[in-house]
């Protein structure tokens, strides 16, 4: 698994505050970088909620925990929200549905309309298993900026900005190794590719293993995957395979405010998925999307909160406080801030 016990990567971003030292929102919200407080104390919750259920065997109940203390909180924050894309359809997960509106200014006027693309806990299984790298985690942007599209699968490649038009989903495996080692100034022998451990990727990491590229195996949480890859001081150097499509958006929008590199293309496994995604998309199911299609404002933010160690700390308890460790990626400033809070 990745965690900061494998991995030495260094994530120190700007500033290390209480969340009391957010700026306090009033009404006549600018953009949607303006609400980062309330997106934190969403992610926030959500953490706290679901750390309860660490290693207690209960995916599903940590899941719903995380869901319901999320929409609690949206329910308070003053936007007119849409969530444009949520995980949970696939696997009959409790969610925050595609569609669900947010926000307590709902067809208000002059009201800051804003979708979203969340999961409220990456990694379940890990929760249920005490294990690294589960989070709570969202993407926000003007209406319309994100993609709009069901909770399907999308094959992915993510690196960093070094391989921004190096490497490509047009181009094949040995391809993008030979790419991305150049634009590394690596040996092809040197470079870390994360896959997801599943057995539909049994082909790619044979093909990978075979170019003599060392192939780290994950068994969820390709968000935190991706960020590594996109960080200069990870041994990560990309990450390829198929994961779950809200993920691949949520993951476009802070590679964006990294300006790194993201590619997705959807990816359905039965008729349902793509129906539906043919009615939401069209001819675009089929087409590659590259970050900015995903994420195609600079008004745009990534904020994801720690429940278990490993690329964020976990919830902690802090005598009778708890500490909750959170990242926000203002994709306009192009920050990146590590906070802590304590409830």
């Amino acid at each position: 698994m990745l965690s900061s016990s494998r991995y030495a990567c260094s994530r120190s971003g700007k500033g290390s505050h209480r969340i009391e030292n957010l700026c306090a929102l009033t009404g006549g919200m600018a953009g949607v970088a303006d609400l980062g407080p309330h997106f934190l104390r969403a992610c926030e919750a959500a953490a706290i909620a679901a750390a309860d259920w660490r290693g207690r065997g209960e995916r599903k109940l940590a899941d719903g925990a995380a869901v319901e203390a999320m929409r609690a909180v949206f329910d308070s924050v003053p936007f007119d929200g849409r969530v444009a894309i949520g995980e949970g359809e696939r696997d009959d997960a409790p969610m925050l549905w595609i569609g669900e509106p947010l926000g307590s200014l709902q067809g208000v006027e002059g009201a800051l309309q804003v979708d979203i693309a969340v999961d409220p806990l990456e990694c379940t299984n890990h929760v249920a298993l005490d294990q690294p790298n589960a989070i709570a985690v969202l993407a926000a942007a003007p209406r319309g900026d994100l993609l709009h599209a069901p909770d399907c699968y999308m094959d992915k490649l993510a690196g960093p900005a070094e391989v921004v038009g190096e490497v490509s989903l047009e181009a094949d495996v040995s391809y993008n190794v030979e790419a991305a080692a150049a634009a590394l100034d690596k040996q092809v022998s040197d470079l870390h590719i994360v896959v997801m451990d599943r057995p539909r990727h049994e082909e790619l990491i044979k093909t990978l293993r075979g170019l003599d590229v060392s192939v780290p195996l994950i068994g969820d949480g390709d968000v935190s995957a991706a960020l590594d890859a996109a960080n200069p001081a990870c041994e990560i150097d990309m990450l390829m395979g198929i994961g779950a499509a809200p993920e691949g958006v949520i993951t476009a929008t802070a590679l964006r405010g990294l300006d790194a590199h993201f590619e997705g293309r959807l990816v359905t496994t039965n008729e349902d998925h793509e129906r539906r995604a043919r009615e939401m998309l069209g001819d675009d199911v089929d087409r590659i999307w590259g970050r900015d299609d995903l994420c195609s404002s600079e008004d745009a933010l990534f904020v994801a909160s720690g429940v278990c160690s490993g690329y964020l700390p976990g919830v902690e308890k802090v005598g009778e406080q708890v500490a909750v460790h959170s990242e926000i990626i203002d994709v306009a400033a192009r920050s990146r801030q590590h906070l802590t809070s304590y409830y």
